[in-house]
């Protein structure tokens, strides 16, 4: 038989069961109840912080875009007139000139003793002419006139009286009053006086082609000093045009002739730039439009210009047409040779939808945006068109005023909760 102990310690054995059971099941519940919130803790995506901006519309102008590579609107290779030996170069390697400043000193001995040789033959020349002027009674200047000279106005006088002589013995003769032995000698001294006078005619042009000899032998010595002058002058070497120096191969000692290039200066402002504009956009092209350049070397600013030159004719082979343009550069930052970028302006404008650069991600050639609405990024496939400094021009489905994310755009996908 089961004593009234036995009982007890059984009784007491199940309560203890029970409460352990009971412990054990609400443990349970309360571990399902966390891994279900943990569970939906990870399905719930986080909101991403983010910045937005606004899309705005605006009136753009227009542009043809091309690229090209800068030139100096004026390159001269300077080589001197005359060879020498180089004394002195007084320019380098980007220095700048004014027009007529001296760029290298040829050595002036040869030119100098050219010179003076030349000045002694032109003053014995002037002696000469000095000597056969005085010869016919000329000063400087005076005009040559045969009848002036002494001899053949002896000549002339003797002459005229013995014709009058001789018309007077005609009448004489006519009427018995002088035979005609004597009028027959009378004739022949008046002839022997015209051969005299037509003798002293004949050696006084003769005495005056002599002065015009020596006259045209000084000035030939005239032209042979100021060429010599010139020469000595071409010795130095002056700039052509105002510039920087982009090359002196000169250098002291060197003997350089008059085809060796001593220095090369460019006139850099304006510069040129020639570009290709496609055959379907030409006739938007003028003389005189507005351009801009940019390089890459001034990302942040753009250099204005206009459209100088137009080439007549379409390229055959690249069915393109040459422009030139030239571009202001006062401050002398664009230089010879560097790639530019040029936005040739075109009159009309187009409404365009803009936001900031920053809003848009490219992937592999796709472009998207993320437009918030109600703390919810909605994703925009989109096409970017031109930049105006910190925004770009999108086309897609991006309205006015939308407002579209522009910080942790790459945290964003399409429904990511978003917080402002």
């Amino acid at each position: 038989m089961i004593s009234r102990q036995q009982i007890k310690v059984f009784i007491a054995a199940l309560l203890v069961g029970s409460l352990a059971i009971a412990a054990a099941s609400c443990g349970g519940s309360r571990a399902q109840s966390n891994a279900k919130a943990n569970a939906n803790a990870a399905v719930a995506p986080q909101a991403v912080d983010v910045t937005t901006a606004p899309a705005v519309s605006r009136d753009l102008p227009r542009f043809i875009e091309a690229t090209g590579s800068l030139a100096a609107d004026v390159q001269t290779d300077v080589a001197p007139t005359v060879g020498g030996r180089v004394v002195s170069v007084n320019v380098d390697l980007g220095s700048f000139v004014q027009q007529g400043q001296v760029l290298v000193q040829l050595d002036p001995a040869d030119a100098r003793l050219r010179l003076e040789q030349s000045r002694a033959s032109l003053q014995q020349a002037e002696s000469s002419v000095q000597q056969a002027e005085a010869r016919l009674g000329l000063t400087p200047g005076q005009k040559f006139d045969p009848v002036r000279v002494a001899e053949v106005q002896a000549a002339k006088t003797a002459y005229d009286l013995a014709e009058k002589q001789l018309q007077r013995f005609e009448k004489l003769l006519e009427s018995g009053d002088v035979s005609r032995s004597a009028y027959d000698q009378q004739k022949a001294q008046r002839d022997q006086l015209r051969e005299q006078y037509q003798a002293a005619l004949t050696q006084a042009n003769q005495s005056y082609a002599a002065v015009q000899t020596a006259r045209a032998a000084a000035d030939a010595a005239r032209v042979s000093v100021s060429q010599a002058e010139k020469g000595l002058r071409d010795v130095t070497v002056y700039a052509p045009i105002s510039g920087y120096v982009s090359d002196r191969p000169a250098d002291v000692g060197e003997y350089v002739s008059t085809s060796s290039k001593v220095a090369t200066v460019v006139r850099t402002n304006p510069m040129r730039v020639r570009i290709d504009i496609p055959e379907q956009a030409i006739s938007g092209v003028r003389p005189g439009q507005s351009v801009s350049v940019s390089v890459s070397d001034y990302t942040d600013r753009s250099f204005a210009g206009r459209v100088a030159r137009v080439s007549p004719n379409v390229s055959a082979q690249s069915r393109t047409l040459t422009v030139e343009a030239e571009v202001e550069n006062g401050e002398n930052l664009l230089k010879p040779g560097q790639f530019a970028t040029v936005r040739v302006l075109l009159p009309q404008t187009d409404p365009a939808i803009l936001v900031p650069a920053r809003a848009v991600r490219t992937d592999n050639g796709t472009s998207r945006l993320y437009v918030i609405k109600d703390g919810v990024a909605h994703e925009r496939l989109v096409a970017t068109g031109q930049a105006e400094g910190d925004l770009i021009e999108v086309k897609g489905n991006v309205a006015a005023d939308d407002a579209v994310a522009t910080s942790n755009v790459e945290q964003l996908a399409d429904g990511v909760p978003v917080r402002q």
